[in-house]
């Protein structure tokens, strides 16, 4: 039986920020659109609404390369986010 469901994000409160940043990577106005645009890059009929018809490996699909492209650029902002904090704290080391 197919469910319509989102995964459960581990904070909330972090769900549309996750939302533009699907949208983002995939260069689309929307989340949902990010979707569709992948289906389309994957050649698989996806359709609002109803997609039984669809195959698991169909399925499978879409959704792996927008995944993929949101933890390349996750890790590409941790890793410039570590790098200023450690600046931050070679600049406040006292000279010696």
């Amino acid at each position: 039986m197919a469910r319509n469901r989102r995964r459960k994000v581990l904070v909330p409160e972090a769900r549309e920020a996750l939302d533009r940043l699907k949208s983002e990577v995939m260069n689309t106005a929307t989340a949902e659109q990010a979707v569709f645009e992948s289906a389309r890059r994957q050649n698989v009929p996806l359709v609002q609404g109803d997609n039984s018809q669809l195959t698991a490996e169909q399925a499978g699909k879409v959704g792996g390369p927008i995944g993929g492209q949101m933890v390349r650029k996750l890790i590409a902002l941790a890793q410039m986010q570590m790098m200023n904090e450690q600046q931050q704290q070679d600049g406040n080391r006292p000279h010696l």
